[in-house]
């Protein structure tokens, strides 16, 4: 439909429907991920582990024996969010954390057999979720590498950002 608005007015108006909350990249994003948080929930259950958990046995699947920063890095989480979730997990049996030899003040994150032997009991929860988003494994991946471009492209517009004047 072609609209006959003069073009101050449509403008004004997108402006005005850019407000409305339904509107909002921010929060279609906020609301997704609350949503897949609870359809992980049930999935995660019967391995005793929560989303947060298991983000991080996603990443010491893929590369073991990461420091406590690399592992917050990758996870897009500050030390005082990871150490807490590590403890937890430590004292489940899934993983041990070390200081290094050479630099005490890093600790290594490396898991136990317990923590290793989940890897198999964890392998159904992304066809699960696969399943339970009645998306085609292509949409999938379609979109998540376009969120992973989206997330690049915010932490570089924060990165250009100008600090605010206090």
């Amino acid at each position: 439909m072609v609209s006959t608005r003069p073009p101050a007015q449509a403008a004004s108006n997108l402006a005005k429907d850019w407000l409305l909350l339904d509107q909002q990249l921010c929060f279609a994003l906020y609301s997704t991920s609350l949503a897949m948080t609870k359809l992980y929930k049930p999935l995660l259950a019967p391995l005793g582990l929560t989303y947060p958990q298991y983000l991080a046995l996603l990443v010491l699947w893929e590369r073991d024996g990461l420091t406590v920063s690399e592992l917050g890095e990758r996870l897009f989480l500050d030390s005082g969010t990871v150490t807490p979730l590590l403890k937890r997990m430590e004292a489940a049996g899934w993983l041990q954390r070390e200081r290094a030899a050479e630099d005490e003040r890093r600790v290594i994150v490396s898991l136990t057999p317990e923590g290793r032997a989940l890897r198999q009991k964890a392998k159904r929860v992304p066809l699960q979720l696969a399943e339970a988003t009645r998306c085609d494994l292509g949409e999938l991946a379609s979109l998540t590498q376009r969120l992973q471009q989206l997330r690049t492209q915010l932490l570089s517009a924060d990165d250009d950002a100008p600090s605010a004047a206090h």
